[in-house]
């Protein structure tokens, strides 16, 4: 589960134009936005895109036509992928895994009712991604000339590491676990802006990017980068189960004033007389220094001058294999190498 820091965060989070971001080099969190692509990206009755084969296409779609768009606005994508999870996560996985096996369940019997808007809803909700899919997503990346890595554990943690060392502008992702890992900037909202309809409600809103900065919700929060962690970790994380009956304004409470995790959640057990699920100190290590790749200066810049998109692989890749539609991807592509073809580099943090 993602760390509920919402209500938390609310007062310094900035709704911001895409066109604010223009020369910032942004690392993406590519499990979380392709999860996304495939949660919306479907039919009325959830159906996924598919092409003749019967494989999920959905993904491809967002990709590129998403990070086009990103590219048009001035923004380097450098995309993050998961490696092996953390042990203290496996729970978290399985979790996620039986709630999907059940709102795939639901699903297919709303969509043989003929409830097509519940059906959305629960076939949203099964969404899993799986190696076809990534490994898909990677190639399609590298024919577009998009640089990713493949970060040794969690891709939310490469990014924040890269973020907090300056070589990205910005972190992306639809979580907030990204403070915990000590990202300096998040952004939300990066490629599902627009037009959206509310899940089973028949109501539109606009979605907007939005920006936060860490050192503004420190300061909001009077707390530590420290002390923000053992928040989440009361609250919940993907390693550890939050404290029942503790919400936020109750965990920025109990966490003011103590010096140490172990003292946090021995005055829980003592006050509430409640434990959590997972050994603090260990939930606390994998936050502040989580497993993250060191990139060097040369693979830095090899990144950001990044390969030429190659407009015929791409069109063999979507049209031939996947049955896009050869015009509209052909029009995009050659799109795609005009923008990387004359786009100047740009400093980072040109706006910090």
């Amino acid at each position: 589960m993602a760390v509920q820091l919402g209500p938390l965060v609310a007062p310094v989070k900035r709704q911001i134009e895409i066109n604010e971001l223009s020369g910032n080099v942004i690392g993406i969190d590519a499990y979380n936005t392709i999860y996304q692509f495939l949660s919306i990206i479907r039919q009325p009755d959830g159906t996924p895109l598919t092409d003749s084969h019967g494989n999920v296409t959905s993904h491809l779609s967002g990709l590129f036509y998403r990070t086009i768009n990103l590219i048009e606005n001035g923004i380097t994508p450098i995309f993050m992928f998961d490696g092996i999870p953390p042990i203290l996560k496996r729970r978290t996985l399985e979790s996620r895994m039986n709630r999907r096996e059940e709102a795939k369940a639901k699903w297919e019997e709303a969509r043989a009712k003929g409830n097509i808007e519940e059906a959305r809803i629960h076939a949203m909700a099964s969404t899993r991604i799986n190696k076809e899919i990534v490994n898909e997503s990677k190639e399609l990346l590298r024919l577009m000339g998009i640089p990713y890595v493949q970060a040794p554990s969690e891709g939310e943690a490469q990014a924040a590491r890269m973020n907090a060392r300056g070589q990205i502008d910005a972190a992306a992702s639809q979580d907030y676990d990204l403070f915990l890992f000590g990202s300096n900037v998040v952004v939300r909202n990066l490629t599902i802006t627009g037009r959206r309809k509310l899940p089973g409600k028949n109501i539109y809103v606009n979605v907007s990017v939005e920006r936060i900065i860490l050192e503004e919700l420190l300061k909001s929060l009077d707390l530590s980068r420290k002390q923000l962690i053992w928040v989440g970790m009361l609250l919940g994380t993907d390693f550890n189960e939050g404290i029942r009956g503790v919400g936020p304004k109750t965990a920025l409470r109990v966490v003011r004033g103590r010096n140490s995790v172990t003292e946090v959640f021995d005055y829980v057990k003592e006050r509430y007389g409640k434990e959590t699920d997972a050994n603090p100190r260990e939930v606390e290590a994998l936050f502040e220094n989580p497993q993250a790749e060191d990139i060097s200066s040369e693979s830095m810049d090899a990144m950001l001058q990044g390969q030429r998109p190659d407009p015929s692989a791409i069109i063999k890749f979507l049209c031939e294999r996947h049955d896009f539609s050869q015009e509209r991807i052909e029009k995009f592509a050659n799109k795609l190498a005009e923008l990387k073809g004359h786009r100047g580099q740009k400093g980072i943090n040109n706006w910090l």
